[in-house]
């Protein structure tokens, strides 16, 4: 388990590097930066040593998969779990009772259903709203490729930061698949872009946060402002077995 734990520690203090360089490209503040360790399709024993190595936010995409194992690493108190991944309404109250920051809030139907049981566990969830770029039909979130649309997003958005259990922190997005990282840059811009967008049409809101980036292009994301980066492969290796629940 230790050389586990000294392998990840290495590629972590490796990828924090990275983050740090790309925020100083930027000239931003690489503190302002936080990096999300994904675990999905990971064993236990893969997280805990994640975790031993220094990881203090997990990123899950299976409700069920997280809820497992946040309950088997329940010493480990100060983690945050995040749920990165779409999660389905039958999953909402799942999300809603176990995850400490949710990034994947991708229609108004699933806020409703996560805003009712926020509600009943006694809690309040943290949220960003997911944004398809790239418009693609394999991935969630709202449509946001056209900006001349854009103004068609407030009513929802509207809605969304009206639902007292559910915090609206900022935007997710994740752009479509390319062969360099150099490809992401534009959708992250766009994303940006959004952001400022929705900052000016609701001023009382809080924006702030940006999760985008993966282990393929994360310093990219860096230099076009995530605050978010989610990065499981270049720490923690290939997924070790393949579920959806």
């Amino acid at each position: 388990m230790s050389e586990l734990v000294d392998l990840i520690c290495e590629r972590y203090t490796s990828t924090l590097d990275r983050i740090a360089s790309a925020a100083k490209r930027a000239g931003r503040e690489p503190a302002s930066i936080k990096l999300v360790v994904v675990t999905k399709s990971q064993p236990v024993e893969v997280v805990r040593a994640a975790i031993e190595a220094g990881a203090g936010i997990l990123g899950e995409n299976y409700p069920e998969e997280g809820v497992t194992k946040i309950q088997s690493l329940q010493e480990f108190s100060a983690v945050e779990w995040h749920m990165i991944g779409h999660v389905q309404s039958r999953k909402a109250q799942a999300v809603a009772q176990n995850f400490n920051f949710l990034h994947s809030l991708d229609s108004l139907k699933l806020a409703a259903r996560l805003d009712r049981f926020s509600n009943e566990a006694g809690r309040i969830l943290p949220t960003l709203l997911e944004f398809n770029v790239g418009e693609e039909d394999s991935k969630s979130g709202w449509l946001a490729q056209d900006e001349a649309r854009w103004p068609e997003l407030l009513k929802d958005v509207s809605a969304v930061l009206a639902l007292p259990n559910l915090q609206v922190r900022g935007l997710m997005t994740m752009p479509p698949l390319g062969s360099t990282a150099d490809f992401s840059r534009p959708y992250f811009r766009r994303v940006k872009r959004l952001q400022e967008y929705l900052s000016s049409n609701f001023s009382q809101a809080d924006f702030s946060e940006l999760s985008m980036g993966t282990s393929s292009d994360y310093e990219v994301a860096v230099e076009e402002g995530a605050t978010l980066v989610r990065v499981g492969t270049a720490i923690v290796g290939p997924r070790q077995y393949k579920t959806e629940v």
